[in-house]
């Protein structure tokens, strides 16, 4: 298919879905599925985001003025997975836990307010890489109308770029629990830190940038474009008085640099196997 035949089937899958509630989290991809329901069913369809201390608060106000931008109803749901033991303790199935929490509240509310579906923003790349997640998307009957559409993730940028919507190059954000190092237990407390290295890491011109926590080491990814820059003595000073700002003791570069999804490089295979056969 064309992009624009996607597109086409992406608007009538949408258009027969009567109502919707749509997973919102402020990244390219659920914000133009989120954009693209509200074209195809008005007021019929509400943007739900998680709010919680694994999302940064740039990265919600960004979501509610996108959506306040276009016109999108937008409902902010407070979720509480750091009080959950299985969301908590931080292993290969922390994504899973978190978005069971999201779903089950978005189909408690779906039932409660008479909605007919619930959607996320899966797209056609999602569908070989390790994300829990979709499991708990598919216990819950949670559809993936991007996927439906052979959406890819380059697809849905050029779409929402031929929209002119202003998300069209956002680089990706996952949340910030994804920073913590598996087996550590997330806390608000060290969400907070990495929020705040992060924030000090992009005053300082980073943008594609994370802060892994290792306890009192945080390990820097920056963008490997970027690297030059940071690897100044200046530079390299200014990141070190800004991380121990937030708490950390150690403060290392990652000579990688930026990569999605790093932290899963120490999972074994075979607890990827195993969640990626369930979903």
């Amino acid at each position: 298919m064309t992009l624009d035949e996607k597109s086409t089937l992406l608007r009538e899958n949408l258009k027969s879905l009567g109502s919707l509630l749509v997973a919102y989290s402020g990244g390219t991809d659920s914000a133009y599925l989120a954009y693209a329901a509200h074209e195809a069913l008005g007021e019929r369809m509400l943007a739900v985001i998680a709010d919680s201390p694994s999302l940064p608060r740039k990265e919600l106000a960004a979501a509610l003025a996108f959506a306040s931008d276009y016109e999108i109803p937008v409902h902010v749901l407070q979720t509480h997975e750091l009080e959950q033991a299985d969301y908590a303790r931080n292993d290969s199935q922390r994504c899973f836990h978190c978005k069971s929490e999201l779903f089950t509240q978005m189909e408690e509310a779906r039932g409660r307010l008479g909605w007919e579906h619930l959607a996320y923003g899966m797209n056609l790349d999602d569908r070989g890489e390790y994300r829990p997640g979709q499991r708990a998307a598919s216990l819950h009957g949670a559809l993936a109308p991007l996927v439906d559409a052979e959406l890819s993730k380059a697809e849905i940028r050029m779409l929402a770029r031929d929209a002119g919507l202003s998300l069209a190059d956002k680089p990706a954000s996952a949340c910030l629990s994804s920073r913590i190092e598996y087996g550590r237990t997330v806390t608000a407390e060290n969400l907070a830190q990495v929020e705040q290295a992060e924030d000090a890491l992009h005053a300082l011109g980073f943008m594609r940038v994370r802060v892994r926590h290792h306890g009192e080491i945080a390990r820097i990814e920056i963008a490997r474009e970027d690297l030059a820059r940071a690897l100044t003595l200046t530079m390299l000073d200014a990141m070190t008085d800004a991380l121990r700002a937030a708490g950390f003791v150690y403060i290392t570069l990652d000579t990688q640099g930026y990569r999605s999804g790093s932290m899963n490089d120490v999972l074994p295979v075979t607890a990827i196997a195993s969640a990626t056969s369930r979903q």
